[in-house]
């Protein structure tokens, strides 16, 4: 199963701003779309967004359009989601994932079953 370590998250008040990172250990992303998916307490796992293996397809649920930016440093081996303008519903904990095979684009989210260890974000005053 391919490792991948979540971090980045905290407490943030209404309207800041978080980057989360997500890197991969002991393979390489190049081949791989990643994506974010969350979790809020007594709710289902959501698909946040996902980037296409070269970084030139991204998408977005619609309740974070706008507000976050999901992006991928290759040579890093490492995606980022940059989260601004964040609200107490966005409070959860937020988990990247990569296919269960290589697979160079956002297709499904049943496609994904590689996980992190989740990285906690909250959102209060």
């Amino acid at each position: 199963q391919l490792q991948l370590v979540e971090s980045g998250g905290g407490l943030v008040q209404p309207g800041g701003s978080l980057r989360l990172s997500c890197a991969a250990s002991g393979f390489t992303l190049d081949y791989y779309a990643i994506g974010w998916f969350r979790q809020a307490p007594g709710k289902e796992r959501e698909g946040v967004s996902c980037i296409s293996s070269s970084g030139g397809s991204t998408n977005y649920a619609d309740s974070v359009k706008g507000r976050f930016t999901i992006s991928r440093d290759n040579a890093k081996n490492t995606v980022y989601l940059q989260m601004n303008s964040l609200k107490p519903e966005d409070t959860a904990v937020y988990y990247c994932s990569a296919p269960t095979t290589v697979q160079a684009m956002c297709v499904s989210p049943a496609d994904f079953g590689s996980w992190g260890q989740g990285t906690q974000v909250t959102v209060s005053s």
